[in-house]
């Protein structure tokens, strides 16, 4: 007979298990294509199940059809046919053997064939894991093709230098000394460099899609430290937007263009907050500018880089070559000095320092009250002279020697020469006279949050893996030597400045004391106006570049889906650029804006980006202490005790700089991770921090098992027994709702129970069951685990469970199961015999026992009790389970209100006044609040009620056994019919007439002598001193304790030989009728409370 056969390919990346973790394209040949697993979807009308005359139908399960170029192919579906020898159909007969496998799972050729088309997918993909799927029409991408230089070193170095370098960088020479300024610096570079060692190793260890640092940290710590940590990052790039912004207006207004200044103070107090006005309107509109540039397209972004990047490079190039030009011809900048106080010199000339005796100037009008030369004149004017210093004395002039040492100085302070000599006795400079005033109080931490931007953008390479040729390789080795050269800029360029220039000039923050140049200006050559214009093109471009980079992270972490509320920021315009993100970049930018202090803008971004960094390196450092399987780096120079460094050195930083900016950041990311871990979508991701639970909770485990837990350390770990009925719903869910109240959320709680049936055949139904008691477990708030067990007999099930719930020292230590209800009533004694089994297993296991008693009158979480007791009935001793339940029940809010109330027996010989004593001094030292109370019960005869109770019990026990007896020999003599007649002459002679006969015959109460012989029936001796036990027991129960909320209660253990089982249940009945809510409770045989601390 002919058969069809078809060739299975898999058409997407998701029907492949086993390979989530990667997202390239199966590449497979054209034509028909069926999924794996799925033999049954053949199409039955196939023109080749036509022609094969009606084989279609009748195609065995091994049969496929393969139809390629429009040309199909007829083979048979056994192995030792000959008649094809197509490749495909070879490899498939070379491996028969695995051809079921091969429903489910590629063959080696495919994946291998996926694996080598795979492409980077754009950052902000909805997971790195989803690719796109085969056969549909893609254009064609442009393979990367980016090297180390171009794709890493300068995108880096293009990030790294920025406004800092040009705009702050001398004062904070001048104002912490040419040491504590190295100090400063390689205390950043350290930081970003070990930063970077462990980049490397996480973006190496494997394919690094085009998502930069958020993909690195969500992917190695978890979506909620990814979330926090992704989003602390955005807010660091998108205020970092704002500096850069700041700072360019800062040059246009300082030193390209001031008279474009729109306000203007008339008096010398009024000259800042006009200046920051200024910033706040030019900075927004120039970040409208941007944003729009933005907006209509990145290409035109990325093709001015390469201008930006020249203007920063023509820029530092111009400092070292005036910084050596200087040691012979050092540039004229004078400075005008009164005693030891710089001059502002805006407003003077060159000779006016030499001719104030000779005429009068600007200065002279200044300082005294008239021009006239008689006139009155402020008395440092008069004590001191004026002089002139070279404010760059050059390389060789050995100024370095002034410059070693800090100078930190307070707001308002004149910026002084400390190597001049003036006269001290004249009172503080008045802000009215051109002197040079500092404008904010200087320190070293200060100076640490404000330089610390300068070292940031160390991720550019990171962030532009989608277009490398090989990014393993090109992001360590540029990342790591860009931060070497800027170290060495960074550090050189500390050393230059203060061997060249004069020290009042470098803590001129903004140039006064050389008629308003850039400081760092004065130094470069030709002219200042190299690093001004390349300064104020740079810092646009940096800004462009944050503005670019910062919505598409927010993309990114939109499309992930982890935050719920940020998903609209995940659309945007067709060809996926982030506009809802932009909206909202630029929003918060202009809050940056709105700052308008450069100064204050820097500790913000500082606190964003040393939290991204710190997470980098506790990201490497668990992965390489927990060995991870998965963590095979291809950069191996990195060591968890660098990264552990690098952690650090972040956390130092952060709270050197600004420890209350440190504060809020970190609220704010606990604020987002707290929230993600609640409300945002689930992801997995085999992250590191799950890892380290895993480490944690190994280690736990192995301390838990060297020895047993001490009774100070014994709470209940409980393992609550469940029955669920034909729908697969949870016949008792108030057992549930009672260990909730028990256990308060806190301990082991492991939800259990049993399905009937062969594990193989009822694997699907114990998974809905897992399901059922998952989803009450959520809605009860239990916080623990179910299990569900699959075995032919329930007790059989249950005693397993009990043997093998748990881990080492994590095991259940107490069992809470229900009540048979109306198991006098059942027909099937199986129920309440599974009970009595359980209660010995337990006992057996050295377990403690709980049995709620008529559950459903059990309070739910939503109805508190408002008032009431708990009696504690204290038969024998138990280990102090009795004691520390009600307890442990009045935590929760529902019995937190009920007291608690002791009874205790005492026998005729017992002394029950000191009984009461002794008792309140227990509960004192265990430190238990309740009443106290001894009930005497006296030695009485056996009543009639008694005695009547004790023989109808024994009377229905023997019925009940006549009963099943009479059923075990009806079946003994079917399967004797069935052994001695064989299957072919199997008739049942148990007839109806038989049947009665028997029964009038056997039963011993259809007859008048058999009713009489059960009315003679003696009950047992025993029996009826239990039964005396459980009627007294019980009326002085009910007596005292009709109206309490909770009865909790010792338990009888069950009979030692099982006949006695039935007479079991009936002491348990009568001892707690007339009872609304009882606990019987079992010890498992240790103590569980003890008196000492």
């Amino acid at each position: 007979m002919a058969s069809v056969r078809f060739t299975v390919t898999p058409t997407k990346a998701e029907d492949l298990p086993g390979l989530s973790d990667t997202s390239p394209d199966i590449s497979s040949r054209s034509g028909a294509r069926v999924r794996f697993g799925s033999r049954e979807s053949v199409n039955r009308s196939d023109p080749l199940s036509d022609a094969s005359g009606g084989a279609g139908t009748e195609t065995p399960d091994h049969s496929s059809v393969e139809q390629g170029d429009g040309n199909s192919k007829i083979s048979s579906v056994y192995i030792n046919n000959s008649h094809c020898l197509d490749d495909d159909d070879f490899y498939d007969k070379n491996l028969a053997l695995f051809e079921e496998e091969m429903d489910t799972r590629p063959k080696v050729s495919s994946l291998l064939s996926r694996l080598a088309n795979y492409t980077n997918l754009t950052q902000g993909a909805k997971e790195h894991e989803e690719a796109e799927s085969i056969g549909e029409k893609k254009k064609a991408g442009k393979s990367p093709h980016m090297g180390t230089f171009m794709g890493v070193y300068l995108p880096c170095l293009q990030n790294i230098f920025g406004v800092i370098l040009f705009l702050r960088l001398t004062w904070v020479v001048g104002n912490a000394g040419v040491l504590q300024a190295l100090c400063i610096v390689f205390i950043c570079c350290c930081c970003t460099l070990l930063t970077a060692i462990s980049m490397s190793a996480i973006a190496t260890n494997g394919v690094v899609p085009a998502g930069g640092s958020y993909f690195m940290i969500s992917r190695s710590l978890g979506p909620e430290f990814g979330g926090a940590v992704g989003l602390c990052f955005y807010l660091g790039t998108t205020f970092a937007g704002a500096m850069y912004i700041l700072g360019a207006i800062e040059i246009l207004l300082m030193y390209m263009a001031p008279n474009a200044a729109i306000f203007e103070s008339k008096s010398p107090e009024g000259e800042g907050a006009a200046m920051l006005n200024n910033m706040r309107v030019y900075g927004s509109i120039c970040l409208l500018l941007m944003s729009l540039l933005v907006f209509v397209g990145v290409k035109y972004v990325n093709k001015l880089a390469s201008i930006f990047l020249a203007c920063v490079i023509v820029s530092i190039v111009s400092i070292y070559v005036g910084a050596l030009v200087s040691a012979f011809k050092p540039p004229q900048f004078p400075v005008c000095m009164l005693g030891n106080r710089t001059i502002n010199g805006h407003e003077i000339d060159d000779s006016q320092c030499f001719c104030l005796v000779v005429k009068t100037t600007y200065l002279w009008k200044q300082f005294c009250q008239s021009p006239e030369l008689n006139s009155s004149c402020d008395q440092y004017f008069t004590s001191n002279n004026f002089s002139e210093i070279e404010g760059i004395p050059g390389l060789a002039s050995g100024i370095i020697s002034e410059n070693v040492w800090s100078s930190y100085l307070s707001k308002g302070d004149v910026v002084e020469k400390s190597s001049l000599s003036s006269s001290h006795l004249a009172p503080p400079a008045s802000t009215h006279q051109p002197y040079v005033f500092t404008d904010i109080a200087t320190s070293f931490t200060l100076l640490v949050g404000i330089f610390f931007p300068s070292v940031t953008g160390i991720m550019a390479g990171s962030n532009r893996s989608g277009d490398l040729k090989d990014a393993q390789r090109s992001i360590p080795i540029g990342t790591i030597l860009a931060i070497l050269t800027t170290s060495i800029v960074y550090l050189s360029s500390v050393v230059l400045f203060g061997a060249c220039i004069e020290g009042v000039v470098l803590r001129d923050k903004f140039g006064d004391s050389v008629k308003g140049n850039l400081v760092v200006g004065t130094l470069a050559w030709p002219s200042p106006w190299v690093i001004v214009i390349g300064s104020f093109f740079s810092t646009c471009g940096a800004g462009l570049q944050s503005l670019t980079g910062a919505p598409r992270l927010l993309q990114a972490i939109a499309k992930d889906n982890i935050i719920p509320f940020l998903r609209v920021f995940g659309h945007g315009k067709a060809n996926g650029e982030p506009t809802w993100a932009l909206l909202l970049t630029t929003l918060i930018a202009e809050l940056g804006i709105l700052i308008a202090s450069l100064d204050l803008v820097a500790p913000i971004l500082t606190m964003f980006f040393l939290m991204c960094y710190l997470f980098v390196n506790l990201a490497c450092a668990l992965q390489t202490l927990l060995r991870s399987p998965n963590w095979r780096p291809r950069f191996s120079y990195y060591h968890w005790t660098l990264s552990f460094l690098g952690m650090t050195i972040c956390l130092a930083l952060m709270f050197i700089s600004s420890w209350y900016y440190a504060i809020v950041a970190m609220v704010i990311a606990g604020m987002i991770y707290k929230y993600i871990e609640y409300h945002g979508a689930e992801k997995e991701w085999g992250d590191g921090i799950r890892g380290l639970s895993l480490s944690a909770a190994r280690f736990a485990l192995l301390r838990l098992e060297e020895g047993p837990p001490h009774t100070k350390n014994w709470r209940p770990q409980l393992l609550v027994l469940l029955k669920l009925d034909e729908d697969a719903h949870v016949k008792s869910p108030r057992l549930l709702t009672f260990a909730s109240q028990l256990k308060a959320g806190k301990g082991l709680t492991i939800v259990g129970t049993v399905v009937s049936g062969n594990f193989l055949q009822s694997y699907g139904e114990a998974l809905a069951a897992e399901q059922t008691l998952k989803h009450l477990m959520d809605k009860e708030r239990v916080k623990g685990f179910c299990q569900c067990i699959v075995a032919q007999k329930p007790r059989e099930g249950i005693s397993h469970m009990i043997q093998s719930s748990g881990l080492g020292g994590m095991r259940p230590n107490t069992v809470v199961m229900g009540w048979p209800h109306a198991w006098r009533q059942s027909e099937d004694p199986q129920s309440w015999k599974t009970f009595i089994n359980t209660v010995r297993v337990t006992t057996a296991g050295h377990l403690a026992l709980l049995v709620p008693k008529n559950i459903s009158l059990f309070p739910s979480n939503s109805e508190p009790c408002s008032e009431g007791y708990i009696d504690v009935w204290w038969i024998v001793h138990d280990g102090g389970m009795l004691m520390l339940l009600p307890f442990l029940l009045r935590q929760h809010k529902v019995w937190r209100k009920c007291g608690m109330r002791i009874f205790t027996v005492a026998q005729m010989e017992d002394n029950s006044i000191q009984m009461k004593k002794d008792l309140a001094t227990f509960l004192y030292h265990l430190r238990i609040e309740a009443e106290v109370e001894v009930v005497e019960m006296h030695d009485s005869d056996i009543s009639a009620y008694t005695y009547e109770r004790t023989l109808m019990m024994e009377q229905r026990s023997q019925m009940l056994r006549q009963m099943r007896l009479s059923k075990s020999d009806r079946d003994k003599e079917v399967s004797s019919g069935l052994r001695d007649r064989g299957p072919s002459s199997i008739q049942m002679t148990w007839t109806k007439e038989k049947t009665s006969h028997y029964r009038a015959t056997h039963s011993g109460c259809s007859t008048p002598e058999g009713f009489r012989d059960m009315l003679s029936i003696r009950p047992d001796h025993s029996n009826v001193r239990r039964m005396h036990t459980a009627v007294k027991l019980n009326e002085v129960i009910v007596n005292k304790s009709h109206d309490a909320r909770l009865v909790l209660l010792n338990m009888p253990g069950p009979p030692r030989n099982s006949e006695g089982d039935e007479n079991y249940m009936e002491f348990l009945e009568v001892l707690t009728e007339g009872l609304e809510r009882v606990l019987l409770v079992r010890g498992g045989g240790s103590e569980v409370i003890t008196i000492y601390s």
